[in-house]
């Protein structure tokens, strides 16, 4: 399932949970494709604390607690990691990562936690949220075959990685424009793992952000860069990527672009790419600006000039992701659908 669905699901889950119909959710996927970071998204965006569980690290007395003589009598005392309303607030996410690598005593701990939402005595607060996620048996992960009892408690659902998705999120969180053009040019390397081979580094959405890191650490230490790209997204990848920025030296004038000057555009195919990237990221940049609607407009007269055309409507479209429906206001934006209209209907 792609990440914004799960973004979706995870948000429902969370807001369910206060009428009584929240259902634990498993999430399975490789590793480095952003399990943990969509949970973390959706508790920001609520606001509400991430109580974040390695089951692997653990011993079922983590969880169950330790026993103390009270009388004649043994309780136990509840671990503090554990959700409370008084520590913690009213509600959030309980975020078991890592189950499939759980040893199979520390999963069968978490078997009524789970399901009951409580531990002996222990009561998980009635608005908080409990996610799993774990590695599949065929991602050379330590994994664990999840038992079926505790796979019963659950719902399931596999992430995929999904390039637009990623990009929405990239242009969200900063990451370099060279990056995004790169993946949008090469987009079978968002994720490439060939567990057969268990790689070190591999490209992965986490390792991109990684690459992106390097190249604002190394990008003036060109004996370094390469490097660094290779230590991030493996060698092959790195190779390419690096190839991609020494050509982007050959970029047209984007601010001749952004003030609607006539500039030729490159005929390379990942130049183009980049430019499109890099335009993105100067409409978001424009947008609280006083000519932002200006600006739009010459980046859609541009758009409209592209060619191949699907390129000019891959920019208008991460344009509105991006930026909203600012973008309708422009007069420039009927013009533009207009020549994708007679696109549609003659080609």
């Amino acid at each position: 399932m792609r990440p914004n669905q799960l973004n979706l699901i995870l948000e429902r889950e969370f807001l369910s949970a206060q009428d009584g119909y929240h259902t634990p959710v498993m999430l399975w996927g490789p590793p480095g494709v952003g399990k943990s970071q969509i949970v973390s998204q959706v508790a920001a965006k609520h606001k509400v604390p991430v109580i974040d569980i390695r089951l692997s690290q653990m011993e079922p007395s983590d969880l169950r607690g330790i026993p103390f003589r009270v009388d004649k009598h043994v309780e136990w005392a509840i671990p503090a990691l554990l959700p409370d309303v008084d520590r913690h607030g009213l509600s959030g996410f309980l975020f078991l990562d890592e189950i499939t690598s759980a040893p199979p005593s520390v999963s069968a701990a978490a078997y009524q936690l789970i399901l009951d939402r409580r531990l002996g005595e222990y009561q998980v607060p009635d608005c908080w949220v409990i996610i799993a996620a774990g590695n599949r048996q065929g991602d050379r992960g330590v994994t664990y075959a999840m038992p079926s009892p505790l796979a019963n408690r659950f719902s399931h659902f596999e992430f995929e990685v999904y390039l637009d998705d990623w990009v929405i999120w990239a242009y969200k969180n900063n990451i370099d424009e060279r990056i995004i053009a790169f993946l949008r040019f090469r987009p079978e390397l968002l994720f490439d793992f060939d567990p057969a081979h268990n790689p070190v580094a591999f490209p992965s959405p986490r390792s991109w952000e990684f690459a992106h890191r390097a190249l604002q650490k190394f990008t003036d230490y060109p004996d370094l860069l390469l490097g660094a790209l290779q230590a991030c997204v493996g060698n092959a990848a790195g190779i390419e990527l690096q190839a991609f920025l020494a050509n982007l030296e050959h970029m047209p004038d984007l601010d001749a672009i952004l003030r609607g000057e006539p500039v030729a555009i490159p005929k390379e195919i990942d130049l183009q790419y980049a430019v499109t990237a890099a335009l993105v990221g100067r409409a978001i940049r424009a947008k609280d600006s006083a000519d932002s609607m200006q600006i739009y407009g010459h980046l859609l007269t541009f758009a409209s000039r592209l060619k191949p055309r699907e390129m000019g409507v891959m920019l208008v479209s991460d344009m509105y992701t991006a930026i909203g429906q600012p973008i309708f206001n422009v007069p420039e934006f009927s013009q533009w659908a207009q020549v994708i209209g007679d696109i549609m209907l003659y080609e």
